[in-house]
């Protein structure tokens, strides 16, 4: 018997992987996962120009899209909000702290932001819905098969957008009671985020938060669950879908892949982390998010620190600067290394070298089918 989420999203083996590189996206819808594109730092032209490319480059396998439209966000209200209108209200105290920070490891601010790999935006802040209404609009003019999105319910416009399309909506959640609220909005899968991701996680362990959830939503409606966070290999995956999940959701374990636009001195770095060297801070987005650990991450959590801005604040202040230590990294200044981090779960431990996407989704089947197998032997006896 085949997962729901499988029937859902027309593939054989429930393996969910996020990325915002389009090619480990294509490689992994290729090799029998299901491969989801981060869209938050595109431009709607962007977009278009990257799943024109994942239709022609999936081999007619299904993708997805994910978006960030968070529910809680100090912009919250406000139309056609920008990077600069935002900035401009950023605290002078956080500005400096910043600069002399950066200033002690040999980086400065260019005047210029520097250049992303990725076309700029327009100044859009694409965190809200008037401003991710473009994003979705390009999505489904794709033939995606899910549409997702992090920190909230989705608006009803995109909950609207996926039943006119009759493609899925997933929603990613951290706590029980935000998955009851999910659900009764009308989205068709829940992504259960435990503490242990990377990026946005929860304050509960994926071991407590998955059957926690499909408990709580088990009264409403019948919604398929995608275990999240930290999870690396396929009898991780077993463990999860033997609470009740019906696949996995996965980020960090493409970060090193060969196909992983990731800057190699990000890939270092994580294929040298243990569990350990990860941190929940909130000091680049504004909300708590799971990362590399790294001066940059200490000097929030000092007591020199004026502390993180709510996002988009804190967001608007972080990137310029983590990207000009990663740039000044690159160009030989050994100590704007110790700056660099980016987000990762604790799964950066069980990642220890390159390999291509095809092979991470394939030991992920070979290891789902071997702790299956075992669980059924001592079941049996």
């Amino acid at each position: 018997m085949r997962s729901p989420i499988c029937e859902m999203l027309g593939i054989d083996f429930p393996l969910v992987a996020f990325s915002h590189c389009r090619d480990v996206v294509a490689a992994v819808s290729r090799a029998g996962g299901f491969g989801v594109l981060g869209a938050t730092a595109f431009s709607p032209h962007q977009l278009e120009r990257e799943l024109k490319w994942l239709d022609e480059h999936c081999g007619g396998k299904g993708y997805g899209v994910d978006v960030l439209i968070p529910e809680n966000i100090a912009t919250k209200g406000e139309r056609n909000v920008t990077i600069s209108s935002v900035a401009g209200r950023i605290p002078q105290r956080h500005r400096d702290f910043v600069r002399d920070l950066l200033k002690r490891y040999d980086v400065e601010l260019p005047e210029r932001p520097l250049h992303t790999g990725r076309e700029e935006h327009e100044g859009r802040l694409n965190l809200q819905e008037d401003t991710v209404m473009p994003l979705l609009e390009t999505a489904f003019r794709h033939p995606i098969r899910l549409i997702a999105n992090a920190l909230g319910v989705p608006p009803q416009s995109m909950l609207d957008l996926g039943r006119r399309h009759r493609v899925p909506v997933a929603a990613l959640i951290g706590a029980k009671e935000h998955a009851v609220r999910q659900v009764q909005a009308g989205v068709d899968i829940i992504i259960a985020e435990g503490w242990e991701a990377g990026g946005h996680c929860s304050e509960v362990s994926t071991m407590v938060l998955i059957p926690d959830v499909i408990q709580a939503i088990k009264p409403i409606r019948t919604v398929p669950v995608l275990a999240a966070g930290g999870i690396a290999n396929g009898r991780q995956m077993a463990a999860c879908m033997a609470m009740g999940a019906a696949g996995v959701w996965t980020g960090s374990v493409w970060l090193t892949t060969s196909e992983s636009d990731v800057p190699q001195i990000l890939r270092e770095k994580m294929l040298a982390a243990t569990a350990r060297d990860t941190v929940r801070s909130k000091c680049r987005t504004g909300k708590f998010s799971r990362q590399l650990k790294s001066a940059w991450t200490e000097a929030w959590e000092s007591p020199e620190s004026p502390g993180p801005l709510p996002m988009p604040y804190q967001t608007i202040l972080s990137e310029p600067a983590l990207r000009a230590a990663l740039h000044s990294a690159e160009h030989g200044n050994e100590k704007a290394r110790e700056l660099v981090t980016y987000w990762v779960g604790q799964c950066v431990g069980l990642t220890d070298s390159v390999k291509s996407s095809r092979t991470v989704v394939q030991e992920f089947m070979e290891d789902f089918a071997a702790a299956v197998e075992e669980m059924n032997g001592w079941a049996s006896q």
